[in-house]
């Protein structure tokens, strides 16, 4: 029927249009005047300035200040109001969780680490994620109720099919059968849960290494190793969630590891995955190498080994990159990416230098040639990723005033 809401065409729906392009472009560029918003989206200045004022009704934008610096009268400026809406995100390891909540404008204004050492129930893993999240919305000053969506980040993935978590044997209390549903029911607001290794490439999609680029690969090795895959946009996770779990992928140079869920590894992982660079670096007679957990361990050994020149350090890097690049042979021979994020801690220690060595390697190995790039969010890269898939998500709906 002509003329109802979300009728394409509508005047509602072209002010709608308007509406969220306006709230983007201020998202990306910060404060901006009447006139420059009206020349960014091509609107007249009356209509801008009627947008503006129905933004301003609907509490998602402020005016906040005047411009300085030129010529002529001042103009008021506008930002998106950053109380409109709020999201969370939840990074899960075995050793700890660390929530955060973000405005909606992507500020961080809360943050909380929680330790989770031993085994545990999925009774003490409901507890440990309200309080995880509690803790963080108390550090920003809110209550539970004012976080529109959480996204939960772990390792493996939750089987869309079963709802059970599957590649992750190593994550104790996340495997119950009820576990998601005691979870939506001790939490006040729509919750996602998602890989790990893809929301880091969901933060470096929205603001690192790969943005602009539809169809890339993101290659994780921290704690353990695994990819994930971009293309046309869109994470693909495959028909159990798996798509991208190479720790488990046959390679040359390591035999074979069979019932790989009941071992949690794979050739890929038992050649270059964050544990074997310690193990590498006593093979090749390396002395002093630091004591610790194997993944920051294998972050220092990398980092160290990217600053020699040569000798034993620089071939442990050359060995390494060699293994890197046998895996992602497979991967690019396949899926023909347009660039490779190498991230991870055990990858980013070796910055440019590790990055062209396995640039060199690949470009042997395979037909296929993606560009190579390091990442370039490298603090809390999968909690950054959750926190930006949730406030996708809370944007499309805070942000939608066609209702």
């Amino acid at each position: 029927m002509a003329g109802t809401a979300g009728t394409p065409g509508t005047p509602r729906v072209l002010r709608a249009m308007n509406d969220r392009a306006a709230l983007d472009l201020l998202l990306e560029h910060g404060p901006l005047s009447r006139t420059r918003i009206g020349k960014l989206t091509g609107l007249s200045k009356p209509t801008a300035s009627q947008l503006l004022a129905r933004l301003e009704a609907a509490g998602l934008v402020l005016a906040t200040g005047t411009s300085q610096g030129r010529p002529g009268p001042s103009a008021q400026l506008y930002e998106v109001n950053p109380a409109a809406a709020y999201a969370a995100g939840l990074d899960v390891t075995p050793e700890r969780i660390h929530a955060a909540v973000a405005d909606i404008t992507g500020r961080t204004v809360g943050a909380c680490e929680l330790p989770t050492p031993g085994r545990r129930s999925a009774k003490s893993v409901v507890q440990q994620v309200t309080d995880a999240l509690d803790g963080a919305v108390k550090a920003a000053g809110l209550t539970r109720d004012d976080v529109r969506r959480l996204v939960i980040g772990t390792p493996g993935a939750f089987d869309p099919n079963t709802g059970r978590l599957r590649y992750a044997s190593h994550l104790p209390g996340w495997h119950a059968p009820t576990l998601l549903d005691e979870l939506a029911a001790a939490l006040p607001m729509p919750v996602e849960y998602e890989n790990d290794v893809n929301l880091a490439a969901v933060a470096e999609q929205h603001l690192g290494a790969a943005r602009g680029h539809e169809d890339f690969v993101l290659l994780w090795n921290e704690g353990g190793l695994g990819a994930a895959l971009v293309l046309g946009g869109r994470l693909h996770r495959g028909w159990t969630g798996g798509a991208g779990e190479v720790g488990f992928l046959p390679v040359p140079g390591t035999p074979l590891v069979r019932q790989v869920t009941k071992a949690n590894s794979g050739g890929y992982q038992e050649l270059a995955g964050s544990q074997a660079i310690p193990r590498l670096a006593r093979e090749l007679g390396i002395a002093e190498i630091p004591t610790g957990p194997y993944a920051e361990v294998a972050a220092a050994v990398v980092a160290r080994a990217a600053e020699a020149d040569e000798g034993l350090h620089r071939q442990l890097l050359e060995t390494y990159a060699t293994r890197l690049a046998t895996g992602l042979a497979s991967l690019v021979s396949v899926l023909d990416p347009e660039l490779v994020v190498l991230s991870g801690a055990s990858l980013t220690a070796g910055g440019e230098v590790l990055r062209s060595l396995v640039q060199a390697e690949l470009e042997e190995l395979a037909a296929a040639r993606p560009r190579l790039l390091v990442g370039a969010v490298t603090e809390h890269p999968v909690l950054r990723g959750a926190l930006e898939s949730a406030l996708a998500a809370t944007r499309d709906e805070v942000f939608d005033t066609s209702r």
